[in-house]
């Protein structure tokens, strides 16, 4: 058998830990979906727990109630933990970023598992990802607190990267770029002057600052206020599945990667 490709994260993980990332996935990508003839879900690192692997199968399962959720974990003994807590449509495997789970998946999930990697090997690892969709798949990859409640994914297709969502619980910042040390490794090392997802989290805690007011409503209120801000001058996503006060509500915003790449 082939050595899988990658190496073994700490494993750290936790109940609801995902939650954020899991209800955008679910609300963005309902119809891709309900569309495919035999969807197939992929949970690349799971960790240490089945946990968060299970809790996307059952969310998923509301949007399409036949959908198979596969978790991945190149740890075996993480993988011989799991097994018991296989069910229909739920399975477990060994393996790495090659992803052996028996055909093209039209969804990846792959969370807090690139961060350990050098910039240049997290970019290889998102081409091979990307190249194990299957047509019109869609790869989120991010990162998150230890208990989620901060939070960045970026979503890509067969194309590259698509979208970039910064995500958080209300009470989980002083301000909206505190959620830096969470964005993606091919993101992060550019959070410095002179580029544009510096700058784009510099207006962002301009426009939070100014919206300050409207935090005698509560912090939900001053998120909202602060984003239709933000979109005047930002390509931020204003309309649904994405975007909009629906998703902003729920402490999430979203605009192109094209935007801060």
């Amino acid at each position: 058998m082939r050595r899988p490709v990658g190496a073994v994260t700490r494993g750290t993980t936790g109940q609801n830990r995902l939650r954020r990332a899991d209800r955008w996935v679910a609300a963005g990508y309902a119809g891709l979906l309900r569309s495919a003839a035999e969807p197939l879900v992929v949970d690349l690192g799971y960790g240490a727990s089945h946990v968060t692997t299970y809790e996307l199968f059952t969310r998923l399962r509301r949007v399409r109630r036949d959908v198979q959720v596969v978790g991945v974990e190149i740890d075996p003994s993480r993988v011989a933990a799991a097994k018991p807590y296989e069910t229909a449509g739920l399975r477990f495997v060994h393996g790495g970023f090659e992803l052996p789970v028996g055909r093209p998946p039209v969804l990846v999930r792959a969370f807090n598992v690139l961060r350990q990697y050098p910039e240049a090997e997290a970019w290889r690892h998102w081409e091979l990802l990307r190249s194990r969709l299957a047509p019109g798949g869609v790869l989120v990859e991010g990162t998150c607190s230890e208990v989620g409640h901060r939070a960045v994914w970026v979503a890509l297709d067969e194309a590259g990267p698509r979208t970039v969502t910064f995500a958080c619980r209300f009470n989980g910042i002083e301000r909206p770029s505190d959620l830096a040390e969470r964005l993606p490794k091919t993101l992060i090392h550019q959070n410095v002057p002179g580029h544009r997802v510096h700058a784009f989290l510099t207006d962002w805690d301009r426009a939070w600052a100014v919206c300050a007011p409207f935090g005698a409503y509560g912090s939900r209120q001053r998120w909202i206020q602060a984003a239709e801000l933000l979109a005047q001058t930002w390509p931020v996503h204003t309309h649904p599945p994405f975007g909009g006060r629906s998703r902003w509500r729920l402490g999430e915003l979203t605009l192109p990667w094209s935007a801060v790449a």
